[in-house]
């Protein structure tokens, strides 16, 4: 088994993992969790890339050609200290990708005002990874970002439903807007808010646009293997999917089965 890696500190991967087979599978999938030491959004930049190095390097001694970091943290606070110091070490002829590059490459044909918006966890906010990239790729667009420290714990404590819910998340939007009146679009900068979705519908004006990361990721990934056709060769074709978790199984199974819309078993691991 040659599968593509899916890599996350906690459960928001399985959001773009679901796209990314909804379009793609015929290939297989092995995901991994580090749920134990989740959240990363609030970890420095140094302890995020640390733990996300020990996934990499576990996910390619799986035998995975190709990594998916499906997390805004790890993608803004390690990716390019991975893709440039490490890979050629480790091995040049392996991948690993991120979701903010994809997620930037589509706003500049979404946005009409010129102003967007960003909500994610504090970490991802820190970084200023969106505005650096917005910057390289559309310089005429002006961001704005809105750290959420609650949407993660109220989506994995089951609470994406309830009334904490909607207060969190009508005072996070009406923060970002109050800033920036002039912002039409909003990106969903972390792989957990896709479950918060509907909340954030109900209070955004409806002339903004959102964008769910999930199926950008996903096309993106099928762009860039028929471009490499290399990497493509490498991988694994059963339509299997398997799933790692550094916490108790028993505990992972039920989150993921929200976030998947199936049911889930899972295998514990060390990093």
């Amino acid at each position: 088994m040659s599968p593509i890696g899916v890599f996350d500190s906690g459960y928001g991967g399985l959001t773009v993992l679901r796209e990314i087979r909804q379009l793609m599978p015929e290939y297989d999938y092995l995901y991994l969790g580090d749920n134990a030491r989740a959240p990363y959004g609030p970890r420095s930049f140094e302890r995020v890339y640390e733990f996300t190095l020990q996934a990499v390097r576990r996910l390619f001694d799986m035998g995975c050609p190709l990594i998916i970091l499906a997390c805004n943290t790890a993608s803004a606070k390690a990716l390019r200290t991975i893709q440039q110091r490490d890979l050629p070490l480790i091995d040049p002829s392996r991948r690993v990708l991120g979701v903010i590059r994809p997620t930037v490459e589509v706003v500049g044909e979404l946005t009409q005002t010129r102003h967007v918006g960003i909500v994610a966890t504090q970490g991802t906010i820190n970084s200023r990874t969106y505005e650096l990239e917005m910057a390289k790729l559309h310089p005429d667009i002006t961001v704005t970002g809105q750290a959420c420290p609650m949407w993660v714990p109220l989506v994995e404590n089951d609470e994406a439903d309830s009334p904490a819910a909607d207060y969190f998340v009508h005072r996070d939007i009406n923060r970002l807007l109050e800033r920036d009146p002039q912002i039409d679009t909003i990106i969903l900068g972390c792989t957990h808010f896709p479950i918060l979705y509907n909340k954030v519908c109900a209070h955004t004006p409806a002339n903004i646009r959102l964008i769910s990361q999930g199926e950008y990721v996903a096309s993106s990934l099928q762009d860039y293997l028929s471009r490499h056709q290399d990497i493509a060769a490498r991988l694994s074709r059963q339509g299997q999917a398997r799933f790692l978790t550094t916490e108790q199984p028993s505990n992972f199974a039920p989150s993921a089965t929200l976030f998947l819309g199936h049911p889930v078993e899972a295998e514990q691991i060390t990093l």
